[in-house]
């Protein structure tokens, strides 16, 4: 960095903006007194406060300094080079080394005005610094991204490894340990769960194999692996997390479910655990609900404008059934949550029935079923309806009593949400009545269902455009027609380090919603399914879940690749839109 640009620094970023004239000394003095209170950067202080964009804001400071500015989002990591600046330091510093050429080091600073930053950095890494400008919300992404615990993972399950034998090892030592934060098995897990944190995985996988140990990690819906040398280490972890959860850790032979909370990186994880026991030891899975990132509003699910509508006038019902259908994984969950936080207030009584409670909600009564000791769902649906509620949540209709005791309690007063496992929302109907639940008395309860997927969003940093290949296009005409398929252009993740090379990063849903009116329930009475079918697809404002989907597609929010994935999984579709065998031989 030249000299000129160094004294450029040493003035403050208040009086900056200031002479310029982008902000007052009126607004300066507000962000100060804002900032002694939050400790934020007066640059985050300012956009937060509205006084200046961020966008504004960096390009204000790149002319006035006199350096580059750099989008991370598009920019191509180089891991080992990023790392010849610890985590520590980056995080503290807001910095990154992006590039080495001649012994010089490009770094990216957050707020290059930090002038005590950059002589740190100077220090740390004993080479000539140039500094660019980068976005901070992007920085601490990339930090997240980059710094990865694969090879501390290595490392420390190599350590333990060297510790543990299969004559020496100790379950009581495991235990005198649990208070010493430098046992390596701690140490290990500390630095799976920071992983998994850092790139958003839902579940750990830790699965002894003959000679290794695989953990692996479930990211946006598919699984990354990562393989350990030698399984003694398996033994160890699993101990240790059936100590966290109060398991059974002398019980080997049998499958075993928990719970427990750890906190990670300042965010409280809940961890619902399950084992099981397999050829070369015990399989254990661990869910990770992060209970700091709070429930999601049903505006940022993804359902389109129009259908939401549709969905808040079912929701704020006073009675009457809604189902939330589709297979596990696919998100029913967390909009059932989303729902139940939209009409969470004082004057509403709500009475939850979960296997198991996945999110703590306040103001709200959830009950955990509990089967061994007689508490099922219909037991604790026949007593919630002695509670005076409201609204009752059913974590999913298991069974035909559970079934009719819902559906009772919507025609009685009630407004009842639950689940489904179906692949589409006229075929929930379906499913009810062949669990056994009359037809009329679903025509009269039932409100509503709203079917949905979770699919991948294309990566921002390196989606670009891709047009679709022979088959994919024949599939698309087949569907759409040869003029609008002509008029679409679609996109695709190429891979990068923020998405680990996937070309994919974060899920969005895909919803169908139908909703009941005369003529449907005139037919469920009548107990003529073949008559509702077809008049629930040719309902005004149906749409299936595939066009949704394509919508996506065509808006470069997805890949078609998602697209023809999900198709494949909706056995209803496929008879309506395609001919089975030929998708099938584009899926090989």
């Amino acid at each position: 960095m030249t000299t000129r640009q160094k004294s450029r620094q040493r003035l403050r970023l208040g009086d900056l903006l200031v002479q310029n004239r982008i902000i007052s000394e009126k607004q300066l003095e507000l962000a100060l007194a804002e900032q002694k209170q939050s400790g934020h950067k007066l640059g985050r202080v300012l956009v937060q406060l509205g006084y200046i964009s961020e966008s504004n804001l960096l390009d204000f400071l790149s002319r006035q300094l006199d350096i580059p500015f750099v989008d991370l989002k598009h920019y191509q990591f180089r891991p080992q080079t990023v790392r010849l600046l610890p985590e520590t330091h980056a995080r503290r510093y807001r910095a990154i080394v992006l590039s080495e050429k001649d012994r010089e080091l490009t770094v990216g600073m957050a707020d290059p005005t930090d002038i005590f930053a950059f002589d740190a950095l100077g220090r740390m890494l004993k080479r000539p610094i140039d500094v660019v400008l980068v976005r901070e919300a992007d920085l601490l992404q990339t930090i997240d991204v980059v710094y990865r615990r694969t090879e501390e993972i290595s490392t420390l399950a190599e350590e333990l490894g060297e510790e543990l034998s299969e004559s020496d090892y100790d379950i009581a030592a495991l235990e005198d340990d649990e208070g010493q934060v430098d046992a390596p098995v701690i140490k290990l897990l500390q630095s799976m769960f920071e992983d998994a944190v850092q790139i958003g995985a839902s579940d750990i996988h830790i699965e002894p194999d003959e000679n290794v140990l695989r953990i692996r990690q479930r990211v946006d819906g598919e699984l990354q692996e990562q393989v350990i040398e030698g399984r003694r280490v398996a033994s160890a972890l699993v101990t240790r997390l059936k100590l966290m959860a109060s398991l059974n850790i002398s019980e080997k032979r049998l499958p075993q479910d928990g719970r427990f909370s750890v906190r990670v990186k300042d965010r409280n994880i809940d961890v619902r655990l399950s084992t099981m026991p397999i050829q070369y030891g015990e399989s254990m899975v661990m869910r990770l609900l992060d209970q700091s990132a709070g429930l999601l509003e049903l505006e940022k699910l993804g359902i389109p404008d129009d259908m939401l509508k549709r969905v808040r006038r079912l929701i704020d019902r006073p009675a009457g059934m809604l189902l939330v259908t589709g297979p596990t994984g696919s998100g029913k969950t967390t909009t059932l949550y989303a729902a139940l936080n939209r009409i969470n207030q004082s004057r509403t009584k709500i009475i939850t029935v979960e296997d198991p409670v996945e999110y703590r909600l306040p103001r709200i009564n959830q009950v955990q079923v509990n089967p061994r000791i007689g508490l099922d769902f219909a037991r604790v649906l026949r007593t919630a309806l002695r509670q005076d509620p409201d609204v009752i949540m059913v974590g999913e209709m298991r069974d035909r009593e559970t079934a009719e005791i819902g559906l009772r309690a919507a025609m009685t007063g009630h407004l009842v949400l639950s689940t489904l496992h179906t692949n589409s929302a006229p075929a929930t109907v379906m499913r009810l009545l062949d669990m056994g639940a009359q037809g009329f008395m679903v025509a009269a309860a039932l409100d509503g269902v709203l079917a949905q997927r979770l699919v991948r969003r294309i990566c921002d940093s390196c989606g670009e455009d891709k047009a679709p290949d022979p088959a994919q296009l024949a599939w698309l005409r087949g569907m759409l027609g040869e003029q609008a398929v002509d008029r679409m252009q679609f996109r695709a993740g190429r891979g990068c380090a923020y998405c680990s090379n996937t070309g994919y990063r974060g899920r969005i849903g895909v919803y169908e919603l139908l909703e009941m009116d005369e003529e449907l329930t005139d037919a469920l009475r009548r107990m003529d399914t073949e008559s509702f079918s077809e008049l629930a697809r040719s309902r005004r404002g149906y749409r299936p879940l595939l066009e949704c989907a394509l919508d996506y597609a065509a808006a470069g929010i997805t890949s078609l690749e998602e697209v023809t994935r999900l198709a494949g999984g909706i056995d209803v579709l496929l008879d309506e839109h395609i001919d089975t065998a030929e998708l099938t031989a584009e899926d090989d």
